[in-house]
C-alpha cells in the first residue's frame, strides 16, 4: 500500500484508514454525515492525492488528447480544464478524467487512482507521433478545498482572486508562499471550492496554512465517505460504480462529453449506437419506501422481473432520504416511472428522477 505525503497527519487526526486504489486513504474523522454537512455549509479539505496526473508535451499532444478522448479538446484555452472519457475499443469507458490545457503544446491529464497504470498504457498505445509523456502521479499532491465558503478560506494565502475564478477555469501561482501551484476552481462535490496541486515536499506546509487561514470558516478535514455521499446527491459518476470497461458513455448520459465532430477511438460504432439509441440507461432514483439500494442490488419491475441493477446508493444526509442510481432497461428510464429495488428478496419501491438530487 502507498501513503500520500499526508499520511502522517490524517493518522494524527484520528482519521479511520482503508485501503482504496492502492492507497491508505482517510475514509472519515469526526463521522460521514457530520463531514458532509461541513462541505455543505462551510467548507472542508480532502486529500485527494491518490489521482494520477500525466503531462503531455509537444506539438502532437492536442492530436493525441483528440484520438484518445471524447469529448473536444479543441475547445480548450490557456487556463480551461474539461471533463471527458476515455472509450475503449469495444464501447466502454478505460476511464473519466479532467483535462487541463497550460499552454497550446502542454497538457495535464488528471485521472482515477485505480486507473493510472491502465490509463498510461492506453494513452501510450496511440502515441505514435512522439509526444512527450510524464507520469508525474508519484510526485504530486492534491487537496480538494470544498464548500461554500472555499474562497474565503483561502484567499489570504494568495493573490490569486479567487472569487472570480470560473468554474473549469485555474490558475498558476504563489499559494501559501509555495511558487508554481496549480489552483483550479473544479471539485466532485457540487458545493463550490478549488482543488490545489503541488509537489508534495510542499504537502504538510500547504497543509497547515489552509487549515490555520480557514479557521475563522470552520474548516475541518473531510474523508473519501462524505467525497462518496457528496458526489452522490449531485449525481457524479464514480468510475468502478457507475461507469467502467462495459458501460458506453451514452448509457451513462455523458453524452455532452461524447463529441462527433472529430474521430477518436470507437468513435463510428458509439455515433451508431446514438443513432439506434441505447438499450439501457443509467438513471437517478429516490427510494418510496423504507430501505437503502447498495452496489450491485437488482432492480426489478413490478411483476419481478430484473430489468437493472445499482451501481451506487446511499442514505442522502442533506435530503434525509435513501437515494441511489443504477442501469435499468430504456424503457424504465423515463422520470417519474415506478421501480422497485430487490433488498434482501423483498421488492422496495423507488421511482426515478433527473439528478442532481441535491438542488
Amino acid at each position: 500500500m502507498k501513503n500520500t505525503a499526508l499520511n502522517d497527519i490524517h493518522v494524527k487526526a484520528g482519521a479511520k484508514m482503508v485501503p482504496f486504489a492502492g492507497y491508505n486513504m482517510p475514509v472519515q474523522y469526526a463521522g460521514i454525515n457530520a463531514e458532509h454537512e461541513t462541505v455543505r455549509k462551510a467548507v472542508g479539505v480532502f486529500d485527494v492525492s491518490h489521482m494520477g496526473e500525466f503531462i503531455l508535451k509537444g506539438e502532437k499532444a492536442l492530436a493525441l488528447i483528440q484520438k484518445v478522448s471524447s469529448n473536444d479538446a479543441s475547445k480548450l484555452y490557456d487556463g480551461k480544464v474539461q471533463y471527458s472519457c476515455l472509450p475503449n475499443e469495444v464501447g466502454g469507458i478505460v476511464d473519466d478524467l479532467l483535462i487541463y490545457r497550460i499552454d497550446a503544446k502542454t497538457y495535464m491529464l488528471v485521472v482515477n487512482a485505480s486507473n493510472i497504470e491502465k490509463d498510461w498504457d492506453w494513452i501510450s498505445k496511440y502515441n505514435t507521433d512522439g509526444v512527450e509523456m510524464k507520469n508525474i502521479s508519484d510526485r504530486t499532491s492534491l487537496l480538494a478545498i470544498q464548500g461554500p465558503k472555499a474562497a474565503e478560506a483561502l484567499q489570504s494565502l494568495t493573490d490569486i482572486d479567487l472569487p472570480s475564478m470560473e468554474y473549469y477555469t485555474f490558475k498558476k501561482g504563489k499559494f501559501a508562499g509555495i511558487n508554481n501551484v496549480l489552483i483550479s476552481a473544479t471539485g466532485y462535490t457540487g458545493a463550490g471550492g478549488f482543488e490545489i496541486y503541488f509537489d508534495n515536499e510542499h504537502a504538510e506546509h500547504i497543509w497547515n496554512a489552509i487549515f490555520k487561514a480557514g479557521e475563522p470558516f470552520g474548516i475541518k478535514p473531510i474523508g473519501l465517505g462524505a467525497r462518496d455521499t457528496l458526489r452522490l446527491e449531485m449525481g457524479f459518476c464514480l468510475y468502478g460504480n457507475d461507469i467502467d470497461d462495459s458501460t458506453s458513455p451514452l448509457e451513462a448520459g455523458l453524452g455532452w462529453v461524447t463529441k462527433f465532430n472529430k474521430e477518436f477511438t470507437n468513435s463510428v460504432a458509439l455515433q451508431q449506437q446514438k443513432a439506434t439509441g441505447v438499450s439501457s440507461k443509467l438513471v437517478g432514483f429516490e427510494m418510496i419506501d423504507r430501505g437503502i439500494p447498495r452496489h450491485d442490488y437488482p432492480i426489478v419491475d413490478e411483476a419481478g422481473h430484473t430489468i437493472g441493477k445499482v451501481t451506487s446508493g446511499t442514505q442522502s444526509p442533506s435530503l434525509q432520504k435513501a437515494i441511489g442510481m443504477g442501469y435499468v432497461s430504456s424503457e424504465f428510464a423515463k422520470e417519474g416511472t415506478e421501480i422497485y429495488i430487490s433488498i434482501r428478496d423483498n421488492k422496495v419501491k423507488a421511482v426515478v428522477v433527473k439528478p442532481p438530487f441535491y438542488k
